[in-house]
């Protein structure tokens, strides 16, 4: 996984749209037999502290292998969650200082607002122009996600 990213990282820094070809096919059947090397090395859940957690990890990646590996496909799907973690800090670091979120009301607008915010600066839109649409009846959608 470590070297497919690298890679995702430098096609895109070369301003290529997708890992070459010859590249992530390689790479990914190196992944997917890893997968199938790590599933046969658990064959159940196990007791011991992380047996659980790794398996079901493992059962993730080959269950759900074209979402894990779509950013090899398309540079612009980031390889991992980084981006989203920090979207939802400001929230989190309110629920530590204070003990509690507000309202489930409160907190889910909270949240609406935040990924749409997000969602529409990753897309190079500015924020406040988003938000002025948004309140004025003009609101941004993204577009439809590439199919695999």
């Amino acid at each position: 996984m470590r070297e497919l990213i690298h890679h995702a990282n430098l096609a895109r820094a070369a301003g290529h749209h997708t890992i070459p070809d010859t590249i992530r096919d390689t790479l990914v059947t190196t992944f997917t037999d890893g997968v199938k090397v790590g599933l046969s090395d658990t064959t159940s859940h196990g007791t011991r502290p992380g047996e659980r957690k790794a398996r079901l990890l493992l059962e993730t990646l080959r269950d759900r292998h074209g979402d894990v590996l779509r950013f090899t496909r398309d540079l612009a799907v980031p390889p991992t969650s980084n981006q989203a973690e920090r979207d939802l800090r400001p929230a989190k670091c309110q629920q530590n200082v204070s003990g509690r979120l507000t309202s489930t009301d409160r907190t889910q607008d909270r949240y609406t607002i935040r990924g749409y915010v997000s969602t529409a600066i990753k897309h190079g839109h500015n924020a406040l122009t988003a938000i002025r649409d948004a309140i004025t009846g003009n609101p941004w959608t993204p577009p439809d996600p590439v199919p695999i």
